[in-house]
């Protein structure tokens, strides 16, 4: 059952392939924007995954985030999620990047619990003209 609270964080190491450089978010071997957000959404989805029906999952639908301080490469960053908020099917997290001297990024997610092949066959749809 999806209740606020459920949260789950993803711990992993910076490394050249993430950075900034590596991705094409800009020039300077830190810690990507880019990746620090889509890390902050992976902790979204696995927070509330166990409590989805077998034929259910969550899309992305708004992310607005604060890239604090950059971490550089070789240190670790930990990406949390916290369900805040049940609306329907709208869900809304508390999102938050830290490495070892403190967060370095913060925000809003939002998701919508979606039927899955449902939205995968609604997808597809824009192939056929």
């Amino acid at each position: 059952m999806l209740q606020t609270g459920l949260s789950h964080e993803i711990t992993f190491p910076v490394t050249a392939q993430l950075s900034a450089k590596a991705v094409g978010s800009g020039t300077l071997e830190v810690l990507a924007t880019p990746v620090m957000i889509a890390r902050m959404e992976q902790a979204a989805w696995m927070a509330v995954a166990p409590a989805l029906e077998a034929d259910s999952g969550t899309v992305g639908t708004l992310m607005n985030v604060k890239h604090l301080s950059p971490t550089p490469l070789g240190m670790s960053v930990t990406c949390r999620a916290e369900l805040v908020e049940v609306d329907g099917r709208r869900l809304v997290f508390q999102v938050t990047a830290q490495d070892a001297q403190g967060i370095v990024g913060q925000g809003i997610h939002e998701r919508a619990i979606i039927q899955t092949e449902r939205f995968l066959a609604k997808a597809q749809k824009k192939l056929t003209p």
